[in-house]
């Protein structure tokens, strides 16, 4: 049974693991992996009605986003792609963001699992698992 209130709340990088790899098949620049491989940022997901924010704050960045479920909308993320974006909950309560820019596509799959919030991010063959804690 998909509940989507087990998302909400602050959570702490604790572990990633190929997201330089992601990164550079998104088209990320060497200097902004750089950052963004050495940052931990923290990731707050909150819920006003039926709107959703995901809040991400790193010591070099800060990126926000709102979304409804099942809603397209226009994304503009925090290594600067424009991306025309659909968030989608599943019954197995997995949130999936698919992102499409420029004729490509990427999908990062968020999921609870012992108290611990896993993200994967795939794009053609590059995997990217990070896990969060809650805060």
């Amino acid at each position: 049974m998909a509940n989507p209130e087990v998302f909400l709340g602050k959570w702490c990088l604790v572990s990633s693991e190929g997201f330089d790899e992601y990164m550079k098949e998104l088209g990320v620049s060497l200097a902004m992996r750089t950052m963004g491989g050495m940052a931990k940022p923290d990731v707050t997901i909150s819920k006003e009605g039926d709107t959703y924010k995901v809040k991400t704050e790193s010591t070099f960045k800060t990126s926000e986003f709102s979304f409804k479920l099942n809603e397209k909308f226009n994304e503009d993320t925090i290594d600067g792609r424009k991306t025309e974006t659909l968030i989608t909950l599943g019954d197995d309560n997995v949130l999936t963001q698919v992102q499409k820019w420029e004729g490509k596509e990427t999908t990062i799959k968020r999921k609870v699992e012992d108290g611990k919030l896993i993200v994967e991010c795939v794009m053609n063959n590059a995997k990217c698992t990070r896990v969060y804690k809650k805060a």
